[in-house]
């Protein structure tokens, strides 16, 4: 049985999209059992499962506005840390929640722990991209700054969850720089080409560049937290208005318009979907000795759905615990 921490007082629509998920998931994964923290009383309100889940009460939650290392160490009931101790202790697996990214960042560092050689965790997500198929970056943003080293680990991790969570064989790693070509860069990008060319553990095929990420120029990004971040913001930024600016030329286009629309009904459905993150899952702290996967904050249902099943399968490759068997050098 997979047992998966969450705290459902985390995100802006908890708890209700939390437990709605969690209804969803334990109707169709019958080895997936769920703790949830948070308020018992609002949380009973929406939970229509009745087997493999438990309540946890507690009235102390992680605000979206709270410093992230102070509240982990003095909201110490909060839903929150008591599920990431949950993992700690060996009582769940894993631990998801759609709150505080900093503070869940914290908790996995120093609740949960690092795994043994990695010198940096990053946070990791997978992408969409136009054929659907997407790929996997990081860091995005766990770290303000890296150092070569911690890229190439992050190359490291980033196949190891490609090859074992999703099943790309060889998946293809590319540095994200400003060119392709190997001379590109400033002095970080370039020590990093240098490691990561010369990694033969590794489908190295060279910079990318971020105008390409959505044509599926590869199937692993690694880029330091500060670029990693920047980046996703401008894909989330530009997947809505591109879908905002549609809608308003359908709705002020006059009748042609909406015609037009209605013919395009199925390509425009498809198109939203290629754009649409909460088929994906979540953003996984990658490096800590558990799975421990953020979704977003404004999450529904169905992106916590999501999570819970991408979660689901990390446990059953047990790709975190091949990669404890790889730093550590027991794989060796």
């Amino acid at each position: 049985m997979k047992k998966i921490a969450i705290d459902a007082m985390g995100g802006d629509y908890a708890p209700q999209s939390i437990v709605e998920g969690v209804n969803q998931a334990l109707n169709d994964f019958s080895d997936v059992e769920v703790i949830l923290y948070g308020d018992e009383a609002k949380i009973k309100q929406y939970l229509t499962a009745t087997e493999r889940v438990r309540i946890v009460h507690t009235d102390e939650k992680i605000n979206s506005d709270d410093e992230p290392t102070k509240a982990i160490r003095k909201k110490k009931n909060a839903s929150m840390v008591l599920a990431a101790k949950a993992v700690k202790t060996g009582e769940a697996d894993a631990v998801l929640s759609a709150g505080n990214t900093g503070a869940l960042l914290a908790a996995g560092f120093f609740i949960v722990g690092r795994i043994r050689n990695i010198d940096r965790p990053g946070l990791m997500s997978t992408l969409p991209t136009t054929d659907g198929k997407g790929f996997d970056m990081l860091d995005l943003g766990a770290n303000a700054e890296n150092t070569a080293h911690h890229l190439h680990q992050y190359a490291i991790l980033g196949s190891f969850y490609a090859e074992n969570v999703r099943g790309i064989k060889k998946p293809r790693v590319g540095l994200l720089n400003n060119g392709t070509e190997a001379s590109k860069g400033d002095p970080l990008r370039k020590e990093v080409y240098d490691l990561l060319v010369s990694d033969d553990s590794l489908n190295f095929i060279g910079n990318v560049e971020a105008r390409d990420l959505m044509d599926h120029v590869a199937d692993v990004v690694v880029a330091d937290g500060f670029t990693g971040n920047a980046v996703l913001k401008a894909m989330e930024g530009t997947a809505m208005g591109i879908m905002s600016q549609l809608k308003k030329s359908i709705v002020n286009g006059g009748w042609k318009a909406k015609l037009g629309a209605a013919l395009l009904k199925d390509s425009l459905k498809s198109l939203k979907g290629s754009l649409n993150y909460s088929d994906v899952g979540g953003a996984v702290l990658f490096g800590v000795q558990a799975p421990v996967v953020k979704t977003h904050g404004a999450s529904d249902a169905k992106a916590v759905y999501s999570t819970i099943r991408q979660i689901r399968i990390m446990l059953e490759t047990d790709v975190i615990g091949k990669a404890v068997k790889e730093f550590s050098g027991e794989a060796k």
